[in-house]
């Protein structure tokens, strides 16, 4: 009697520790998800659940796992591509523990079989639709669909060739290769398609809702051809497709080819519930290769340059004319799905892919609105914030999510920053109610401990698919919020992509430096590597927009060049209210844009809206729009003509992007017409951080507490201490100073000053101040007990003298 040996299966992690041991460190932390919704197919809009990824360091590199529900999920993925990194595959990629040619064999024979039951998988769809064909074609399912809508069969044709991934046209060979292996499926002679040899039994029939209808209904679906070459331009398709047929005819037809079999299928765009694909034919030569000798055949490559712009969208090689269209059969319903792919949602997708498009699209206005250059406060923030943009742009371009990694700042350490750096966002927290005695004094070591702020840096890691680091972003700067942090450090990042989309030409000098400036460094090749093909697409859509010259202002004939664009200066109508706009003032106007061609003998509406609101002085708005309105006062009009930006911006921008694009050929300009409806002040704070930086107050601070420093005063009393900011300040610094004093008529600040001294002094056991004692009064009446003290300091204080 034979007795078989159950064979032990060890899981990614298991395998780790048993290579690594302790060396093998894993940091998990909580995420949120980044899934997409919109009214336009494939295009990314964020949304948040909370989800869990995994750092895993090795002595030799790291590792960051996907997204996933559980946190063991996320250490099994780390180490899962940790063993890949290392040549080592792990048993999840085939958890059966068999050949995978084999595995691929019967899964496709399951696919095929009688016991293939479930109603709803996508395949189901094509498999009813097979049955609905006529003649030859009957029954016939084409092979690139099994590996599109059956994620293991896709699994499996991946851990095969690897490169399937990126070409999915490889997995046909894949698919074609089993099938003299497979008992029960046929194929037909010219037919890259599987065949059920056997018909199903009538009860599977009858199950599937197949029924021949005499009266076929019609569905017209709104698709995109794209041509191979970047010299023709993108056009609208119409798909008329029968409920008594199958749709993959349709698309092979509009693409030129016999039949279904013969279409190939991208991935598909954009969010996960998307059925926005690339459909693309297989040549002649292509298919000869494949049905030559199917025991033998081999893997091939496709002659000729890949289809850039189709492409670039879904990041796999396409071949030939594409076809962009949202159908196919869905896990949701055994109907087929369909939804328009207009030609403003195909140029909505592609300025999506640029950090500013996708800010512009969030706000509404593509051709106002621009992505601000400084994060200031969340408040007046308009639109997506840059964090979630980030993550836009990273699945956009399908890299991993950016890794974020936020620590607190000690406050002596952010007083020693603030000398360096530029800026510092302060913002308002509330004090915490504390008791003290009316006129009398709190002491170190009285009462009850209370916490410091903390300030946060952030820093931001962009990965590729593969985990190769890209780009990596340090900030100097410090927050007092970590959700600033965060959000200024993913800005920092958009704002260099930005740079680089908008000069795709730029010289490897300029790019270094810019990414100096912000605080950023990256890998040369990485990066090249992950956006290759957007010089060939972003260079290809603002070459093809020429400008003209501007037509002369009515009130002067004079143009300035503002950013790189001509810029008419501007006419601007009505009374000065007296009310104009400053930095950090929120503003709201109206404006429409118009295209205008030369002679003014065609004037087309393009984007316009009642009312749109932006800080001032953040780089919010296109230059020249901010530049008008600074000459502007509430309730005054101005319209202004400027040069076209690249033309994806006009056709994003308009519903009919085939009647303007004819315009664009010809001498055009955009003229605007803007109103500035009403001007929000900026609190004052705010105000002096956008005109001094550091803000005037803690400059003040900081040039009296180095003058303290060099004196040997023992004893200080600062008259109109407020909320003790001069006094907490010198507990950060070694002074002579033994008893410091505060005096303020405010009891509400005295409060605050009292918690903050206190929590200080009673964490400093080494501490040179022994005693600190504030005192509620007016600094304008004599008190005896403030007399003989060695220095005294005022600092922002009014006195009002009757």
């Amino acid at each position: 009697m034979e007795i078989g040996v159950k064979k032990t299966i060890f899981s990614p992690k298991a395998i780790i520790n048993q290579k690594f041991g302790s060396k093998a460190c894993y940091k998990v932390e909580e995420v949120q998800e980044e899934s997409t919704q919109n009214g336009f197919p494939g295009l990314a809009i964020p949304q948040k659940a909370p989800l869990f990824r995994c750092q895993l360091e090795l002595p030799e590199f790291t590792v960051v796992s996907d997204i996933c529900r559980k946190k063991k999920d996320a250490e099994q993925s780390a180490a899962d591509l940790a063993l890949k990194r290392l040549g080592h595959h792990s048993v999840a990629e085939n958890p059966s523990d068999k050949d995978p040619c084999d595995a691929l064999i019967d899964q496709i024979k399951y696919l095929f079989s009688d016991e293939f039951s479930l109603p709803l998988h996508p395949l189901r769809g094509h498999l009813r639709a097979a049955l609905l064909r006529r003649g030859d074609l009957y029954g016939l399912v084409p092979a690139s669909v099994i590996t599109t809508c059956d994620t293991k069969t896709s699994n499996l044709c991946k851990l095969l060739n690897p490169e399937v991934e990126l070409k999915p046209f490889l997995a046909l060979s894949l698919i074609m290769r089993t099938i003299p292996r497979l008992s029960g499926c046929v194929t037909s002679k010219g037919q890259l398609s599987i065949q059920k040899q056997n018909p199903y039994p009538t009860e599977i029939i009858e199950s599937s809702d197949i029924q021949q209808s005499d009266s076929p209904e019609s569905i017209l679906v709104k698709a995109i051809q794209i041509p191979a070459s970047l010299d023709k331009t993108v056009q609208p398709v119409t798909l008329n497709i029968s409920s008594a047929g199958y749709y993959l005819d349709v698309i092979a037809e509009q693409l030129g080819v016999t039949d279904a079999s013969k279409v190939l299928l991208s991935r598909t765009i954009g969010k996960a519930s998307s059925e926005t694909r690339l459909y693309f034919a297989a040549s002649e030569s292509l298919v000869m290769d494949l049905l030559s000798d199917l025991a033998n055949v081999k893997d091939f490559h496709v002659e000729g340059p890949p289809n850039a712009r189709a492409s670039y969208f879904c990041g796999q090689g396409i071949y030939g004319d594409a076809i962009m269209a949202s159908i196919g059969y869905t896990w949701r319903s055994k109907e087929l799905f369909h939804e328009h792919v207009s030609l403003q949602s195909y140029y909505r997708m592609l300025i999506s892919k640029i950090p500013s498009g996708n800010y512009k699209l969030s706000r509404e206005a593509i051709l106002a609105a621009e992505l601000p250059s400084v994060f200031t406060t969340k408040a007046n923030w308009r639109g997506s914030f840059p964090r979630e943009i980030l993550f836009a742009f990273c699945h956009q371009h399908r890299l991993s999510e950016p890794i974020f990694s936020t620590t607190s700042v000690p406050l002596k350490a952010s007083c020693e920053l603030l000398r360096s750096q530029k800026k510092l966002k302060v913002t308002e927290v509330a004090g915490l109610a504390t008791e003290y005695a009316n006129g009398g004094g709190l002491n170190a070591g009285d009462g009850e401990s209370v916490g410091l702020e903390s300030n946060f840096r952030c820093e931001v890691k962009v990965f590729s698919k593969g985990r190769d680091l890209i780009i990596e972003c340090s900030p100097k700067e410090i927050y007092r919020k970590q959700t600033d942090a965060t959000h200024s450090a993913s800005l920092k990042v958009l704002s260099w992509l930005n740079a680089y989309f908008k000069d795709l030409g730029m010289p490897l000098e300029k790019l270094n430096c810019s990414a100096d400036a912000l605080d950023i460094s990256f890998s040369l090749e990485n990066f090249h590597k992950e956006f290759a093909l957007s010089q060939s697409i972003h260079n290809v859509q603002q070459s093809g927009t020429q400008g003209s010259k501007l037509p002369e202002s009515k009130s002067t004939d004079m143009q300035y060049t503002l950013s790189g664009q001509d810029v008419c200066l501007p006419n601007i109508e009505g009374s000065d209210s007296g009310v104009f706009p400053s930095n950090g003032s929120l503003l709201c106007i109206s404006y429409s844009v118009s295209l205008v061609t030369e002679g003014g003998h065609t004037k087309e509406l393009i984007e316009s809206k009642d009312e749109f609101e932006f800080e001032m002085g953040a780089g919010a708005v296109i230059s020249a729009l901010e530049a008008v309105v600074t000459q502007m006062s509430a309730g005054q009009c101005a319209h202004f003509n400027m040069n076209l930006p690249p033309q994806e911006f006009i056709l994003a921008a308009v519903d009919d992007p085939g009647r303007i694009h004819s315009l664009l050929s010809s001498a055009c300009w955009l003229e605007y017409h803007v109103t500035l409806l009403r001007v929000t002040k900026p609190p004052e704070e705010r105000m002096e951080q956008a005109l001094f930086s550091p803000p005037l107050s803690k400059q003040r601070v900081e040039y009296a507490v180095q003058h303290i420093k060099k004196s040997c005063a023992a004893t200080l009393v600062d008259f109109g201490c407020g909320s003790g900011s001069l006094l907490d300040s010198l507990l950060d610094y070694p002074t002579s100073l033994e008893k410091i004093v505060g005096v303020d008529i405010s009891q509400k600040s005295l409060g605050r000053a009292a918690k903050v001294l206190h929590a200080k002094l009673s964490s400093k056991s080494d501490a040179g101040i022994k005693s600190a004692i504030l005192y509620d009064g007016s600094i304008t009446e004599f008190e005896p007990q403030l007399c003989g003290f060695d220095i005294g300091t005022c600092l922002e204080v009014f006195i009002f003298l009757l």
